[in-house]
């Protein structure tokens, strides 16, 4: 239960790596996921190297944005679409991306433990500042 509890925490930390590398990443939801995934597998090849399959994680990316005055961030919508000066702070302020992944599962042992559950339900989230243009 440990290892795969840390095999997603993992998983959610390299998704958040792979989006808080730029802007364009932070929304890049299918390239979040594969980051994720590949490292829970711990195989590029796509084999299960842990034991665990791929497919039995999911991963949820979000991202928050605001303008970062010394520390303090005021929170703005990311969508220029609803806010068109979103992405742009006033003066001494600076605009952030914060993305958060949330990986889950379902871990099943291979040997069933009276009075414990036949299956385990894991979560981490990572959350990371992306990188400025």
């Amino acid at each position: 239960f440990a290892y795969i509890s840390i095999a997603v925490g993992n998983a959610a930390r390299a998704g958040a790596a792979y989006g808080a590398q730029h802007p364009t990443n932070s929304g890049d939801t299918a390239g979040i996921q594969n980051a994720a995934k590949k490292d829970f597998n711990a195989n590029a090849s796509g084999a299960p190297s842990n034991g665990q399959q791929s497919s039995t994680l999911t991963v949820t990316p979000s991202t928050a944005c605001g303008c970062d005055t010394g520390g303090s961030v005021t929170s703005r919508t990311c969508d220029i679409n609803v806010d068109p000066n979103a992405g742009t702070c006033s003066s001494g302020a600076h605009w952030v991306i914060t993305l958060t992944v949330t990986a889950s599962g379902t871990y099943t042992p291979l040997f069933h433990y009276p009075g414990l559950s036949n299956s385990f339900s894991v979560s981490n989230t990572a959350k990371m500042r992306v990188t400025p243009y």
